[in-house]
């Protein structure tokens, strides 16, 4: 299924990221949403995937109200498009409804969103999301007005009595476990909210069972994939940065002038690195390197701007000769170096000259 599909016959789709917890499972006071992952914090991952599939049209954005300047922030740093932040509500449902009535509200104020046919509902803490299960939730959700990515429970669940004795355990193969993305027709899921009672929105959890109640609406369910998992956990941070760590390093830029050594030296590199990376070599006629102190302060400078788009740059001086009988031993070395720098992608070592 292409894409552009999505789009036929005029239908509009919008996201809605709920982000509005506090955090109290992972410890700390930064809510999760907001603590940096490899010096970025992990909503701007979660919007970047949201905002790269050019079908989404409008993507919102709801946070407490404390972190509202918090997240306009992140916002301008990072460059984020087609964002509109909302202030949320006490619980998750009613941050949900206030993310919601932002589209039809909009003609009543400055606010320029449309109302589109399909609404996405996804979790800010869950980076991982590829365009593929958005596609399908999507697509389900024109034709059967919601439906949900759903995974195989990994445990057993059980049921305990009063004196917290075992009362009864469900048969794990009949259930699975509800993740996100959601996806509504926007007419339903905003009716579904406007008819709930107030016990669900402050204690419910699950939006397709508010389509079902109300609306008497059955998702169509999709089974997901194991990138879907939600950070919850202080360890879950931890394996988020691994994952995006791994994500990052399988490919890496090398830039040369067009100095004939300098371009050979690119083409050896890359032959080298073949194996562990994916090697991007980059010629530019604009450049021309050198070691001397005005040529390190721009490497410095131009390093610290692009680190704001979470883009990594090192210097690397290695001494070429293509005589040198020990010339593969120094590519060797060199491609360590470039290998160690992508997997640690240390920050304190940006702009820095390396000497291979």
């Amino acid at each position: 299924m292409e894409p552009g599909d999505v789009l036929s016959g005029g239908a509009s789709v919008a996201a809605v990221l709920p982000a509005g917890g506090s955090g109290e499972r992972l410890g700390g006071a930064t809510p999760k949403q907001f603590c940096a992952l490899l010096g970025r914090p992990l909503i701007s991952y979660t919007v970047r995937a949201l905002e790269r599939i050019n079908w989404i049209s409008d993507i919102v954005v709801v946070v407490s109200l404390e972190n509202i300047e918090t997240m306009k922030s992140i916002i301008e740093k990072y460059g984020h498009k087609r964002i509109t932040v909302v202030e949320g509500g006490m619980t998750r449902h009613r941050s949900i409804f206030n993310g919601l009535k932002i589209f039809p509200e909009s003609k009543l104020s400055s606010c320029p969103l449309q109302k589109p046919e399909v609404v996405i509902i996804h979790d800010a803490v869950r980076p991982f999301v590829e365009e593929d299960i958005l596609l399908k939730v999507v697509l389900a959700a024109k034709e059967h007005g919601a439906a949900g990515a759903i995974r195989p429970l990994v445990s057993t669940v059980v049921a305990s009595s009063a004196d917290g004795s075992l009362d009864h355990s469900l048969e794990r193969s009949r259930y699975r476990a509800s993740e996100m993305p959601q996806a509504f027709l926007f007419d339903i899921i905003y009716q579904a909210y406007h008819q709930c009672t107030d016990y669900d929105l402050d204690y419910g959890t699950e939006c397709l069972h508010l389509a079902l109640k109300y609306c008497k609406t059955n998702a169509k369910l999709i089974e997901g994939s194991p990138d879907l998992w939600k950070v919850t956990y202080k360890r879950d941070l931890y394996a988020a940065e691994s994952v995006i760590k791994d994500t990052l390093s399988q490919q890496v830029c090398v830039t040369t002038d067009m100095k004939e050594d300098a371009v050979q030296l690119g083409f050896l590199l890359q032959e080298t690195l073949k194996n562990e990376v994916k090697v991007h070599l980059n010629v530019s006629e604009n450049m021309s390197f050198s070691n001397g102190m005005e040529e390190l302060s721009w490497i410095k400078e131009f390093a610290r701007e692009v680190k704001k788009k979470n883009i990594l740059v090192y210097g690397l001086l290695i001494h070429y000769n293509k005589d040198d009988p020990k010339l593969q031993e120094t590519i060797n070395s060199a491609a360590a170096i470039i290998s160690a720098l992508i997997k640690d992608r240390n920050p304190e070592l940006i702009g820095q000259l390396l000497v291979a």
